[in-house]
């Protein structure tokens, strides 16, 4: 049925180019979106991925076995090339091996930006003044209206929420934060939990106590997050209305493209240093930014919270969530419609796993190098669940630290090779160069992480916070 509906919205479509009326958006489930994508490729039927809450022994239950976590050691080298070349310079690895990364990941992972994407015109909806903690601020709020006139059927509007100190005496340093925008801040919802005696203040307002700036972006006024929604927001409008091809952007791709645009209207804003921009996100958010960081050269540096798999956890890695999680019809749609091939299990190519992938996390951490990259996570007792996989988080950074070095900064400093190198003890930074890391005592968040973030910053971008 899928294959019949897919056929008819193409030829609509190609009436369109005619001269007739353009289409409306399909409004497909997300079943039946992600049926088609396995129709596009060939796929027969795809592996079930790992459930966190099986019992250890269901056929379904995820690994937590050390010994059983590492199906496929080798990762690709990040500084050979495809021919075999070793990268044995910075320019080699600029104009020879990083492209091949960036293609790697834009046809088989997260998919390609189109080039006609539309321009993006910025709006300051309200201006307000207020305290943030002890600090008197001024917040901005902001619509980021995407030009829709190729088709009117499909708006995107991008909600954006700049912070500033008041009375700061120069330009800022910020940090863009996926999450809810909106000043002040929203109260905690009925019957949270009191804060707990010593736990770390909100995010924002460490910040604004630095003296930084931060910029709250909605992800899903940029694309929503479930496959229904790809045939709208940024990804439907520029396809007006009609389902992905099998290497278009999925929504962590559209994510960051998003907050590429919201960096945009902050080059415009004299409040803000723009050189000195960050992008930070938990969770799924933890994976649109080190994507971000990845491909938006402008974002200097990153905080990466908790990203786990399609994050900086190692897809070769068999511990928690696994590929065949992502290739499901709960999270596709983080991901190019081509990453569906990694999960298959009967196909027209045959079937593909994680060690099929030409790239992995490692690779994706190298392509923020030599910027500045924190790579953060809480523990298991707290509910930064093993799930995530920290260990294959931290193998990842390490095999990522060659690439640091090359181009002439630091990295976390570990002297063991990736495969046995194991994660220091909880609360233990490695921080000391411009690729860090650091696992927390707290749960799935990365509030606690935040002071040292911004001390770790400081340092690299030479800001001194205002005196308290």
């Amino acid at each position: 049925m899928c294959s019949i509906q897919y056929f008819l919205s193409a030829v609509i479509l190609a009436g369109s180019l005619f001269g007739q009326t353009a289409p409306e958006p399909m409004n497909w489930t997300t079943a039946q979106d992600h049926q088609n994508m396995m129709d596009q490729l060939g796929i027969k039927a795809l592996r079930p991925g790992p459930s966190g809450r099986a019992a250890a022994g269901a056929p379904n239950a995820a690994n937590y076995d050390p010994a059983k976590a590492n199906p496929f050691p080798d990762l690709p080298d990040v500084l050979t090339l495809k021919n075999g070349t070793k990268v044995a310079n910075a320019k080699m690895w600029w104009n020879k091996r990083r492209p091949e990364i960036v293609e790697d990941f834009e046809r088989e992972v997260f998919g390609r930006v189109p080039k006609n994407v539309p321009k993006v015109s910025w709006t300051v909806t309200e201006t307000i003044q207020g305290t943030l903690g002890a600090v008197p601020v001024v917040a901005k709020n902001l619509v980021g209206h995407v030009d829709n006139s190729s088709y009117p059927a499909i708006s995107v509007e991008i909600q954006m929420t700049l912070v500033t100190p008041a009375h700061a005496k120069a330009p800022v340093p910020v940090l863009m934060m996926f999450g809810r925008t909106g000043f002040p801040p929203p109260a905690p919802p009925a019957g949270a939990p009191a804060p707990s005696p010593g736990e770390d203040p909100p995010s924002t307002q460490q910040l604004v106590a630095a003296g930084w700036g931060y910029a709250a972006i909605t992800p899903a006024s940029i694309q929503a997050d479930n496959g229904a929604g790809l045939t709208k927001g940024i990804i439907g409008l520029v396809n007006k209305g009609q389902p992905r091809k099998p290497d278009d952007w999925g929504s962590l791709r559209a994510w960051a493209w998003g907050a590429a645009r919201g960096l945009d209207y902050l080059e415009t804003d004299r409040a803000v240093d723009a050189k000195r921009v960050g992008i930070e996100g938990v969770s799924r958010y933890g994976k649109a930014a080190l994507v971000t960081l990845a491909f938006e050269t402008r974002f200097l540096m990153a905080l990466v919270g908790s990203s786990g798999e399609g994050g900086a956890k190692l897809h070769r890695r068999n511990f928690g969530e696994a590929v065949e999680n992502l290739t499901g019809s709960g999270e596709y749609h983080w991901m190019a419609g081509n990453f569906l091939k990694y999960g298959t299990a009967e196909s027209s190519f045959g079937s593909k796993t994680a060690g099929d992938i030409p790239v992995d996390a490692h690779s994706l951490i190298a392509l923020c190098a030599p910027r500045y990259t924190f790579i953060s996570y809480g523990i298991p007792e707290r509910g930064d669940a093993n799930w995530l996989d920290q260990q294959g988080s931290y193998m990842a950074t390490v095999a990522a630290g060659p690439v640091f070095r090359l181009l002439g900064v630091k990295d976390i400093g570990e002297k063991q090779d990736y495969r046995v190198a194991k994660m220091p003890a909880v609360n233990t930074g490695l921080l000391d160069g411009e690729l860090a890391w650091r696992q927390h005592d707290g749960g799935h968040q990365d509030r606690s992480n935040m002071k040292y973030f911004i001390a770790w910053a400081n340092k690299l971008i030479h800001h001194i916070p205002p005196a308290q």
